[in-house]
């Protein structure tokens, strides 16, 4: 009997979940600028995966046991099968943009000129700019054979050019015309990719930078005539290769591997298709590419450039704005502390404004009963006004320390910049931990005891301490002075000072503590209440799932009746449907907003046990970092969680349930009331 399939491939769920977000850039019934703005974004996904996780397998292809000599693992299949599911999420891509928003945009007036469409009005201005603009950034080399071949830098677009040398003479035109072969940068770094036109009887005109200067190349070869051209990008391996178990300066290991990442193996090389052969051939041999690497495309690359296509309606063809909501009754109070002492407050981002975070932190810098201030950072926004309240807060003489996670991946330069920048102004800096991601997101505020003898102000979060993406990522925030919280918090940052692990944690699920051992635990007593007949259900709501001992867990508990509705928006390993999971139903909700909250819900006897989290159920977040999850003891609070959690559950516009092939299957109602669990979720919280 062959057996059960009991996981799916992460990657493979992984590319179940970018297809859905290609899936929004098809909706009609989303605004024209929106459906742009998810095809940059199912670009940008596609370009990390292939820096970090097809990368991995390549890196995988050269392993072997030391003692078998076989290899470690078979990354062939699994390579071959995102290859062929990529391409044809490509083939969709290309059709959904020439055929569907290109023809779109035209008819709302808005043209995307190309090379051959050019119009006469626009060729001055387009040589005008190439001159005053462009030129200064481009680097055009030949390629020669026997010379050293030019570098290709990480995820820059190239042009490459066939060309022949002019004739000068009438007699020259019997000899055969030796080819030559060049390329050039496309400088995408310095310029937009998109460049608006002059309009023209009431039409809005917009280029690719690849194609004016495709139009000018004349001027950056003389004495050449161009043959053709060819768009390409390399793509390199992202892995900074940190040993776990490091010796010696983490800075500057991690410094150095960043300028390491820019020269790093190639994980792909992305092609025009329409290039010739021995062109390929050329270009394969000319920048020691092997078969494995080339990847068919289309005429463009780097599509997650339509994050700036320009919008001359704006903000016609966009989502409409909702603006931040503010707690009327937080509001109430002049004093943040003052209203974190009374009660306990949460914030739903993106729909609660993140200013009251900002007030929190800035109260505490100017405070003078407030003794100190403790905090992680793991993604630091450009211009942070965290940052700003951290170091006025060390300029009013409090002690201020922060944790940095240096080793955020794609972040490593902002934080690294971010942690000098606030060292030298006086704040203590205690950077990553040997082997492991410090991902929790808690803040502490250390105060001498007044009247309510209340010494410690916490905010603790599921997403990062961040003011830009607090904007777009949907995330829950947690304001608290309860004793119990606050005292483990304090134990939490003597931790990630000193390492000391002879903590216990009774309030607070903390990864490399107790957080697998409480989940399982709390798991297991929904388990002995369905086999009492009392009800027994869980909702857990996270970014990822892939950890096989809570999958085996969560398996367990289905076939013993314990109902579980799961909201995963990325990786899910687990599979629904089957007999062994007949009870497990997964929600993925796609929308306006990035899904990005850890929320586990656990019936208990009907208690409604809620805890949030900065961990997602991946082996990384649970045995590979420290993370941090908090109790939601409020009655009030715990009902409007209820409520979004319910929001989302029944959400039949943007969600998805995952069928056991991880296919995203709209849901069958029999409601004709439509409900979008995000635009639901802000009017609840509007009233």
């Amino acid at each position: 009997m062959v057996p059960t399939q009991k996981y799916i491939n992460r990657d493979l769920s992984w590319l179940s979940f970018n297809n859905r977000v290609l899936e929004e850039a098809k909706d009609k019934s989303v605004p024209l600028y929106e459906r742009l703005r998810f095809l940059a974004i199912y670009s940008s996904n596609l370009d990390e995966f292939f820096k970090v996780r097809v990368a991995s397998y390549r890196r995988q292809l050269n392993q072997f046991d030391e003692n078998t000599g076989e290899r470690r693992s078979d990354p062939e299949k699994i390579l071959k099968d995102v290859l062929s599911i990529v391409n044809k999420q490509l083939n969709e891509f290309g059709r959904i943009f020439w055929k569907e928003l290109v023809p779109e945009l035209k008819s709302n007036n808005i043209i995307l000129l190309q090379d051959e469409d050019l119009q006469k009005s626009h060729k001055e201005f387009i040589t005008n700019f190439f001159y005053e603009q462009v030129i200064p950034y481009l680097q055009p080399v030949l390629l020669i054979k026997g010379k050293i071949s030019p570098f290709l830098q990480d995820d820059v677009i190239y042009m490459a050019i066939k060309l022949f040398k002019k004739l000068l003479k009438k007699d020259d035109i019997k000899k055969k015309r030796k080819r030559r072969y060049a390329i050039v940068n496309v400088p995408t770094d310095k310029l937009p990719r998109f460049i608006e036109l002059p309009e023209a009887n009431g039409k809005h005109y917009i280029m690719f930078l690849d194609d004016i200067i495709r139009h000018n190349l004349d001027a950056l070869f003389p004495g050449y005539e161009i043959s053709s051209s060819y768009c390409i990008k390399l793509s390199r391996d992202a892995d900074l290769g940190i040993d776990d178990e490091f010796t010696g300066d983490l800075i500057e290991k991690i410094s150095k591997s960043l300028v390491k990442r820019k020269t790093g193996v190639p994980s792909r090389f992305l092609f025009d298709n329409n290039i010739p052969g021995d062109f390929l051939t050329l270009l394969k041999g000319t920048f020691k590419l092997s078969k494995k690497d080339l990847v068919p495309g289309g005429k463009y690359h780097n599509f997650s450039d339509l994050f700036s296509f320009p919008n001359p309606l704006s903000p016609d063809l966009e989502n409409e704005f909702l603006p931040p909501l503010y707690n009327r009754d937080l509001e109430q109070y002049s004093s943040m502390l003052e209203a974190i002492t009374e009660r306990d407050w949460m914030l739903h981002f993106p729909y609660h404004s993140y200013d009251p975070v900002i007030r929190f932190l800035n109260e505490a810098a100017i405070d003078p009963k407030v003794k100190e201030i403790k905090t992680t950072q793991y993604r630091v926004a450009a211009d942070s006004s965290v940052i700003n309240a951290l170091i006025n807060a060390v300029r009013n003489g409090k002690k201020v320390t922060v944790f940095v996670e240096v080793k955020a991946r794609f972040d490593e330069h902002a934080n690294l910049h971010f942690a000098k920048l606030m060292k030298k102004s006086g704040i203590k800096i205690i950077y990553s931990i040997p082997g492991l991601k410090v991902h929790a997101k808690g803040t502490l505020i250390l105060r001498k005891p007044g009247k309510n003898k209340k010494d410690a102000y916490a905010f603790l979060s599921t997403g990062n301490f961040n003011e830009k993406t607090a904007k777009i990522y949907a995330d829950h925030g947690l304001f608290t002075s309860n004793e119990n919280i606050t005292g483990e918090l304090k134990n939490l940052f003597k931790y990630l000072e000193n390492q000391d692990n002879q903590f216990d944690f009774k309030y607070l699920l903390i990864a490399q503590f107790n957080i697998k051992d409480e989940l399982t635990r709390k798991i297991d007593r929904e388990i002995d209440n369905a086999e009492k007949g009392k009800p027994a259900w869980i909702i857990l709501k996270m970014n990822g799932l892939d950890n096989k001992k809570m999958i085996d867990k969560l398996y367990e508990a289905s076939q013993k009746g314990v109902k579980i509705n799961l909201i995963v928006r990325g990786i899910c390993c687990l599979i629904p449907g089957k007999q062994f999971s007949k009870n497990i139903t997964i929600t993925r909700i796609v929308d306006r907003f990035l899904e990005h909250a850890r929320v586990f819900i656990f019936n208990n006897d009907d208690q409604n046990e809620i805890y949030m989290a900065s961990a997602d159920w991946m082996n990384r977040n649970l045995n590979r970092r420290i993370e941090l999850g908090f109790p939601v003891l409020d009655e009030d609070i715990k009902k409007e969680v209820m409520e979004i959690l319910r929001l989302q559950l029944s959400d039949n516009t943007k969600a998805r349930v995952l069928d056991s092939k991880h296919n995203n299957i709209i849901k069958s109602t029999n409601n004709n009331t439509k409900i979008r669990a995000q635009i639901e979720t802000y009017n609840l919280l509007q009233k």
